[in-house]
């Protein structure tokens, strides 16, 4: 095991850094570990919210700036890229600098880009300003982590990231709840404008609060090269994600940007082993537990996030529930992972990660598999029971998984730590959609032509057999305006039966990976650097 030395460069305030941390207990306010988890929280609220939270005002968004389709999804995947591309290129930033400092900016400038989104009064001009907010929610991600790290000791340190894990579920998991009530009651615009108050507030707390411990081994310099071979490689794989349902999984265009993203990992790969102060030193991955760490939060991901992706359509389109109310259903989920995750920290600080990761993922499939059997007429007590096991498998992962990546890397390389797991977490998250999209597609495109015709309904022509099948994928009945009643009805029951079915088969995939998952998590242990934090601070 290796112990370091952090150095708390916040300073008496004349300019001159203070002396290496000593185990003396905290006075006051700054560098508090409890008050900097309340502080870092704050701010990784607005990030975590704004991923599910804009969702629900798509469609206010579309009609008020009359918005194409496409340039709707856009105001979603212009945020996923720049984040996930940037996360951790910022997590150096902060390794570099101090994650006091690139935290404090990260607040400021994703506040300052959600403000100026409330004020647009074009679609252009909120995806260009939801790109800013990606890069200042990269900032903010990492140093939130590296702060945590260098702030908590080893004994105290998987609670605080178990309370960390539970803000980034519950804001999640409670963004379209939120969502729904500010554009039924208020505006689309106040779905951007509530980070103002909250950022302002993250930032007078981080201002009088925060104390920056950065490792006496600091990097002191920046793998320009290795930023952009990097940068290049996740902008064409999660591209090649983003862009796989439209352009089609087989398509030419599709495979040149995962050859390309594959060629600049390579390239990247090479580069790292040549440069003196690498962007990420690979000898973190010959720690197995930090690789099965990164492993497990991208197969975590594409579970939650894929699967997920389609309940909110089944509750809306299916049950025919306001966003509100769907909100509310997976009120279960939201509740369990607010409750599981602090309880996750203290089985794990326990009993170490192994074990609470294995049953996490199980209860992660079993609940996946559960979705698999929702129907039509499956009432809101069977819901609530899944969606309830979801949120508690989830929670131990997302906290024990963090714990193992972090805790798993050296002090000085906290901050690229949390850029990977952030950035794991994204890619999976994109690699589920596209991945449990495609699944449902299939399955929709094979179904639906033999349901239509088994219901009677009159033969489509291909173009119309495609246009239904797109409407179908989300839940939607292809009813024309003008068709009899009786007819509408079969076309609905022939829609809701066949989106099921791609629901069914795509939880199904889901809950294979979370099995996969089970085994992975046997190849984690205690991060060996845990105890670095011990000397940062005492509670």
């Amino acid at each position: 095991m290796t112990s370091q030395t952090t150095i708390d460069t916040t300073g008496p305030g004349d300019g001159t850094p203070a002396a290496p941390s000593d185990p003396t207990p905290v006075k006051g306010l700054r560098g508090h570990p409890w008050l900097t988890l309340i502080t870092v929280a704050v701010g990784v609220m607005m990030v975590a919210l704004d991923g599910t939270i804009v969702a629900i005002a798509n469609p206010a968004i579309a009609t008020d700036l009359k918005a194409s389709w496409a340039e709707v999804q856009w105001i979603t995947n212009a945020y996923f890229l720049a984040l996930a591309v940037s996360l951790i290129t910022a997590g150096k930033l902060g390794d570099r600098f101090g994650h006091r400092q690139t935290f404090l900016v990260g607040v400021v400038g994703f506040a300052a880009a959600s403000g100026a989104i409330g004020l647009s009064d074009s679609i252009a001009a909120v995806i260009v300003f939801r790109v800013f907010q990606g890069l200042f929610g990269a900032l903010l991600m990492p140093a939130a982590l590296g702060l945590l790290r260098a702030t908590f000791p080893a004994e105290r340190l998987n609670m605080a990231i178990g309370i960390w894990g539970m803000v980034i579920g519950a804001s999640t998991a409670g963004g379209p709840i939120l969502g729904g009530v500010l554009v039924e009651h208020v505006n689309w615009q106040s779905v951007f404008f509530i980070n103002v108050p909250v950022g302002v507030l993250a930032l007078v707390l981080g201002l009088l609060i925060l104390t920056d411990h950065r490792a006496q081994n600091a990097p002191r310099s920046f793998d320009i090269p290795g930023i952009l071979l990097l940068s290049a490689a996740m902008f064409c794989l999660v591209w090649a994600l983003i862009k796989a349902p439209e352009w089609g999984w087989g398509a030419g265009r599709t495979w040149t940007f995962v050859a390309a993203s594959v060629v600049g990992f390579a390239l990247f790969a090479l580069w790292e082993k040549r440069v003196k102060e690498p962007l990420i030193p690979l000898g973190l991955f010959r720690s197995v537990p930090l690789s099965a760490g990164v492993v497990l939060m991208v197969l975590m991901a594409i579970a939650f996030m894929g699967g997920l992706f389609f309940v909110t359509f089944y509750l809306q389109n299916v049950h025919g529930l306001s966003p509100i109310d769907a909100g509310l259903h997976l009120l279960p989920l939201t509740g369990m992972m607010i409750v599981g995750s602090p309880l996750a920290g203290v089985m794990i600080t326990k009993f170490g990660p192994r074990l609470p990761l294995a049953l996490g993922m199980s209860c992660t499939a079993l609940a996946m598999y559960g979705m698999s059997t929702l129907d039509k007429g499956t009432g809101s007590g069977v819901m609530s029971l899944w969606f309830a096991l979801l949120g508690f498998g989830l929670a131990p992962v997302m906290v024990g998984a963090t714990e193992v990546i972090v805790g798993n890397a050296a002090m000085e390389l906290s901050g690229v730590a949390g850029g990977l797991q952030q950035a794991a977490m994204q890619v999976g998250g994109s690699l589920g959609t596209a991945v449990l999209g495609a699944v449902m597609a299939s399955k929709v495109d094979s179904d639906l032509p033999g349901n239509w015709a088994d219901a009677g309904l009159p033969q489509l022509t291909p173009a119309q057999e495609a246009q239904a099948a797109e409407a179908v994928q989300q839940g939607v009945p292809p009813v024309q305006p003008g068709t009899p009643d009786a007819i509408a009805a079969k076309i609905t029951d022939v829609a809701h039966d066949t989106f099921i079915s791609g629901m069914s088969l795509a939880s199904l995939v889901a809950a294979g990976v979370a099995a996969v998952a089970v085994l992975v998590a046997f190849l984690t242990k205690r991060g060996e650097n845990a105890e670095a934090g011990v000397g940062a601070a005492h509670i």
